[in-house]
């Protein structure tokens, strides 16, 4: 049984606005284990990337804010954390990968000044040691010529090499726990095959946990060890990549549909299927399961009551009615 490295309770993140209260993260439980790959999948706005900022505390107050729920994290619950503390967090033991390449690196630094920067700040080294780290890190991610590639300036560099030099970047401290939020979404079928290639190897030679976030179903089963759905700020199912992708009778029935849109995952299909209607209004949801509206089997107790946890099989939760005691009666 793998260790858990980080566990996420019940948390809340809502955003308070003149509109009303966004619940952004609404009751969001999940573990991700040593040395794992966790991916996190859902629609755009299901709450992916407020989860990701949750961990490190980057949520933007006004307007967002943490309202509920704990962050453990080696002994240390994250939504408590002295702001000292997380910033010695932040970085060198839990790194992110942002989803815009091009928005997150500095513009008038070089590539290689700003990874010397981030182990630096982070460790004693000496600029000269700094430099070589940074230049092997490049090595490590595929970059050719890496000693030249570290005087390049972000705009020099295609869009695969940018988030090539923002793995290297997160990786410059050897944290413990790297987050991924769409680190593929920008960049064309070839690279985005090499960049998994690179998780895949930092996993195995660097015993990395990896939080992947994704839309992109079709990721899950290249990359992941377990993944979890979301949906409108909730968790709807968790459970292996192989249970989830060969055991369709016990699927949530969102995940069922985002699996049905991909072509050829299941089966050959000459026309895609859409899900139909709406992600819904975060400040003001539907009753009971948020999922009813847009769900071809939904029954009266969907309407009424939010579904609980099911445990369909050993590792495998579904939040779903279908499967709970009360709904198998309806």
């Amino acid at each position: 049984m793998k260790e858990t490295i980080l566990s996420v309770r019940n948390l809340k993140t809502y955003f308070f606005t003149r509109r009303g209260t966004v619940r952004a993260v609404d009751d969001v439980d999940f573990e991700l284990k040593k040395g794992e790959c966790l991916c996190l999948v859902g629609e755009s706005g299901c709450g992916k990337t407020v989860t990701a900022l949750s961990i490190l505390g980057l949520v933007d107050r006004p307007p967002g804010r943490i309202v509920g729920g704990e962050i453990n994290y080696d002994g240390i619950n994250l939504v408590s954390c002295l702001p000292a503390r997380m910033r010695q967090i932040r970085g060198r033991e839990i790194a992110m990968i942002f989803q815009d390449a091009q928005s997150a690196l500095n513009p008038v630094f070089t590539i290689g000044d700003q990874i010397v920067e981030q182990i630096k700040l982070h460790s004693e080294k000496s600029h000269r040691q700094a430099r070589e780290m940074a230049i092997d890190l490049l090595k490590e991610v595929g970059i050719p010529s890496p000693d030249e590639a570290a005087s390049y300036y972000p705009h020099q560099l295609s869009g695969g090499m940018r988030q090539r030099a923002m793995i290297a970047m997160s990786l410059s401290c050897d944290p413990r726990i790297l987050i991924a939020d769409e680190p593929t979404t920008a960049v064309d079928v070839t690279i985005k095959a090499q960049i998994l290639d690179i998780f895949q190897r930092l996993k195995e030679s660097r015993q990395i946990s990896l939080l992947f976030i994704t839309h992109e179903m079709g990721l899950v089963s290249e990359i992941g060890d377990r993944v979890a759905v979301m949906y409108a700020g909730k968790i709807v199912e968790i459970a292996s990549v192989t249970e989830l992708l060969t055991n369709p009778i016990f699927q949530h029935p969102y995940t069922s549909s985002l699996i049905k849109c991909l072509p050829g995952i299941t089966q050959e299909r000459e026309r895609l299927e859409s899900i139909p209607g709406t992600v819904p209004s975060l400040i003001d949801p539907p009753s009971g399961c948020l999922f009813h509206p847009r769900c071809a089997k939904a029954m009266a107790i969907c309407r009424e009551k939010e579904p609980p946890p099911v445990n369909v099989t050993k590792g495998h939760t579904v939040f779903c009615h279908l499967y709970s005691a009360q709904g198998m009666k309806k």
